[in-house]
Order: C-alpha cells, then structure tokens, then sequence
C-alpha cells in the first residue's frame, strides 16, 4: 500500500485555526488602547494580502520583507507570503544601517513592509536598496511619511484584493522565510527556511514534551518576530486556532505584565532580560498583578538564572521552559522542562531545576552530538567539553548565497557553542566558543559566572567580559548592576563566588554599572563588552600592565 504523497506547504496548515475557531481573536496593544481583530479577518486580510501581492507582480521565490513590530499585520505577512510561495524576510530593525544596507541587497528585496514609526531608520538607505520596487507603510495613526519615491499604505494596497487565493501547488523545498543571524563576526549571513522544514518545526513545537501547546492557550510573544521568525510560534499559534496577543512597539515591563494579565495570556516566550524585568514590576507590586492564567514562560536567547526559574516557580508556580536554539536551526534545538521524563517525575525540586538549568533534550527529530578539535566525537558522560553539532530536517545545511563549508562538518551544523552532554543525554551549553574566557590555557565560563552574581540578593544583572592579561591571557572582570538601595560589594560578590568556583575562575575585578549594553536581540552584547565599550562610554581596565 502506499501513502498520499502530499508536499508539506505552509498553505495547508496556516490557515487550519482560522477555520476552526473563526472568532478568536488577535490582540495587538496599540498607542490608544488594543486592536482587535478575529482569526477569519486575519487570514481573510492574508489572502487579500497574497492577491495584492500577485498583482504587484511578486511571484514564487521573491522576497518580500518585514520591518515591523509584532503585531496584526506583522502576522497577515506570516501567512499570506510563505503561503503564496514567496519568502518573508524578517528584518531585524535594531541593526545598524551598514548591516541593514547589505541584508537588504543581499536578499534582494523587492518589497518592504514598515511599520510607520520605524520609517525614519530606513529612511537614510532609501538611495541605496536599488531592488526595492515599494514601500508599503502600515499605519497605526502615527503620521510619518517617506521620500521613498514609490510607497502605498498598507489598507489601501489590500482593500480591493480578493480574499479567497488560490494557494499553490509548490515543492515542498520551497523557500519561505530568510533570516539573517546578527552577525557577532563578520557580515550577517542569511539562513533560508523551507516550507518543510517550518512545516516540521511547527509541528515538533507544539508537541506535548516540547511547548505543550494547545488551541486553548493565548500566547503572547515578546520574542521579536523578525528574531528567527518569532521563534515560530506565530505558525503553531495560527495552525492550532490560539489566541495570539501582541504587544507592537509596547515592550516595557510593565506593559508586558498589564498585557498578559487584560488578555488571560497563558505562555510567553522572550529572552532572559525581559523575565529580569517582569519579575521587578511583580515585586514592586505585590498582589497587585493576576498572573494565574499563566502556566509556562519560554526562555530563550541566553540561559536563564536558575534563581530566575525558581523565583517565577515558587511566587506563581509559573513554569519556565529554556529553550536552546540559533537562527540556523529554524530555531527550537533542545528544550529544558522542569519534568521532562516519567523517571523524573519523583525527583526532588532541586534535582528538577538542576535539570531546567541545563540547555535540555533535543527535540524529536534532531540530533547532536560534541566532538573535539579533529571533529571526533565525545562521549555524553557530562564531563567532557567539546564543540557542538546538530543536524535534522529543519537545520541550515548552507548559508543563503554564501557557502561557508567551515560552518558545516560532514552533514552537520557547527554551532558555535561549546558543550557537554550528559548521560540523561541533557546538553549543556559551555559557552558560545568566542566567549569563554582562556586564562593560562584553562576554560572559564562567562555564563556560569554571570548566573551565580545574579542569583545574589541585591543584583538586577550581571556580565563576566575577558580582558588581556600579560601572564594568563585572558582573565575575568565583573560589570554588575545593582538594585536601588543594595549594600552588596565587591568583596560580597567574590564570597560568594568562592563557594563554587576555584580561586582562579574568580574575576579579577567586579566594576558596577547603570547599564549593561544588550545586542540587537536583546542578549548581553558579549562583542561590546569584548572592546571594553559600555553605553556610558567607559572603558574597561586594561589588566595587561598588571
């Protein structure tokens, strides 16, 4: 007997939530309260969308790129542009301009999609994005216009359009959705997502033991959908018929927290730096905020503290899931539940988050192994160290346009992160390579550092940066920021380093700070702290003289 051998097409499950549960709703926070429309009139507005876009002339393969918030529109281009054969680019609008200049040629973008606040950061490259055919402004009634020669508002563009499309029949190897990493090194490269790659990832998602989600969650994405497509839940929101809540440009904590209290949200998903700031506002506030509707947060980007973790358990009994994944792998690799196997179940709560602290189990369908400098494999006894490498169906196997084989090593991706693998066959993440620090030829962990003076009494964040050092190399310093009103010092923070690290992983120095300055996707910038460099303009003691 054999099977229907039917392409996987983002077109056959996008629109599946819609049909389902045509009156839920998508909620975006706005300047003047929120914007309400249902899941019919999305995807409706996907198909005219689709339709428009056709007539522009944009066919199969062509890009169409994204400058926005997360917000309504931001998710109509999620559906209609994978849908109709075209590919997404998400742009990342916190790069800089040189950045934004070469994605945008690089991609060969022939539509944009702006949000209208964000206009005046394209503005400066308008001369200079020669595939641009058009602007398409989104308004939120915030005026702003373009000297764009040819831009179109985005409800003028849509109003006429049909809104029954005809998807079409494409390979299922079809591209649908470019990415380009942040690039720590060297110009940003561009990693293309397939239709069956998204489609397996959005399935693999919403498993059971991986999000566990379900037509009855309303997920609220901090995670910028231009930061490796939104980590993918705006695909497995839309194909189970969630309620999906957005909070645009309104990124603040307090914002977040009234967001998801109004909207009964019951799973988010952003970077450690955002659940920092959550909690503040929930301290600062005791009982103010209802936050029982909310069963699980995912942390992604960098690993979260397992005080952090703890703290969101104990206060709400709010689970925090630590996901560990890149731009290369479309991008959910491992997950970190706090009760991942049925031989767990009676683990102590210290045994659980000693496990949720870990990168976690990779997902069903992938694998990884570690392997040293000659890319022999190590073995998964938790104790040797080697780089990492993963491969599956919807890992980068090439960069877009830009080979690089030193990335890749025999069918598999070379992450970058330097870990070990434990006999539960838990991956634990080092270090990214560039930033463990080598002192007289041994390894420190910067991450290891910087999660043991956050979980102090007193400190917000903390960021370990190496420093050149005459005799050992590199050695360790310190950039700490502390809560109003703490009397934690420098000598408080090495005591306390002391009881788990040896004398020579301490830092040499802890300097504090008012701020600590983020990358574009809202992680520690591990880069600008390599340089010394902080927004207040200082510079780090150089210890080569010492």
């Amino acid at each position: 007997m054999t099977m229907q051998n039917t392409p996987l097409l983002m077109s056959r499950i996008l629109g599946r939530g819609a049909k389902l549960d045509p009156n839920e709703e998508i909620v975006t926070l706005l300047e003047n309260g929120t914007h309400r429309q249902t899941l019919k009139t999305t995807w409706d507005r996907a198909n005219q969308l689709a339709d428009a876009l056709k007539g522009l002339g944009i066919g199969i393969g062509d890009r169409v790129a994204s400058f926005m918030w997360n917000n309504y529109r931001h998710l109509e281009l999620y559906q209609a542009v994978p849908s109709m054969g075209a590919v997404l680019h998400t742009i990342n609008i916190r790069l800089s301009p040189t950045d934004l200049e070469y994605i945008i040629n690089h991609a060969g973008d022939r539509v944009i999609f702006v949000d209208e606040d964000l206009l005046p950061l394209l503005e400066p490259l308008l001369d200079k994005i020669p595939s641009v055919e058009l602007l398409v402004i989104c308004r939120h009634g915030e005026g702003g216009d373009s000297s764009f020669p040819n831009t179109v508002d985005y409800e003028d563009l849509i109003a006429d359009a049909n809104t029954n499309y005809d998807w079409p029949e494409i390979s299922e190897n079809s591209p649908m959705g470019l990415c380009y990493t942040s690039g720590t090194t060297g110009k940003p490269k561009g990693v293309m997502y397939t239709n069956r790659s998204t489609y397996l990832h959005t399935l693999a998602q919403a498993l059971t033991d991986s999000m566990n989600l379900s037509s009855l969650d309303a997920i609220c994405g901090i995670v910028p959908m231009f930061h490796a497509m939104g980590w993918g839940l705006p695909f497995s929101a839309s194909m189970l018929g969630c309620k999906q809540v957005m909070p645009h440009r309104f990124m603040s904590p307090d914002k977040i927290v009234e967001l998801m209290v109004e909207e009964e949200v019951t799973l988010s998903a952003g970077v450690p730096t955002i659940w920092q700031g959550v909690k503040g506002i929930l301290e600062d506030n005791p009982g103010k905020y209802d936050m029982s509707n909310v069963s699980r947060l995912t942390c992604g980007g960098s690993a979260p503290p397992v005080s952090l973790m703890r703290w969101y358990w104990d206060t709400f009994g709010i689970e925090m899931i630590q996901g560990w994944g890149m731009t290369e792998t479309n991008p959910l690799a491992t997950l970190s539940r706090k009760v991942a196997k049925r031989s767990h179940i009676n683990l102590t709560e210290d045994q659980q988050f000693e496990n949720i602290a870990k990168a976690g189990l990779t997902m069903p369908g992938l694998e990884v192994k570690i392997a040293d400098e000659e890319w022999n494999t190590l073995p998964n006894d938790g104790e040797a160290v080697g780089e990492l490498l993963i491969r599956g169906p919807w890992i980068c196997s090439e960069y877009y346009n830009d080979p690089q084989p030193e990335k890749f090593q025999d069918g598999w991706l070379v992450t970058g992160d330097v870990a070990k693998i434990d006999p539960e066959q838990y991956v634990i993440i080092a270090d990214r390579s560039k930033d463990l620090i080598k002192s007289g030829g041994e390894w420190i962990s910067s991450v290891d550092l910087e999660n043991y003076i956050v979980s102090m009494d007193g400190v917000i964040q903390a960021a370990v940066v190496a420093q050149p050092h005459p005799k050992w190399d590199e050695r360790p310093v310190a950039l700490v920021i502390l809560s109003e009103g703490s009397n934690v010092t420098k000598e408080i923070i090495l005591e306390h380093c002391v009881e788990i690290f040896a004398k020579w992983q301490l830092p040499d120095d802890v300097i504090f700070v008012d701020q600590i300055p983020l990358t574009s996707t809202g992680k520690i910038d591990k880069k600008r702290r390599r340089a010394g460099l902080s927004d207040e303009g200082y510079q780090l003691p150089d210890l080569r003289s010492a």
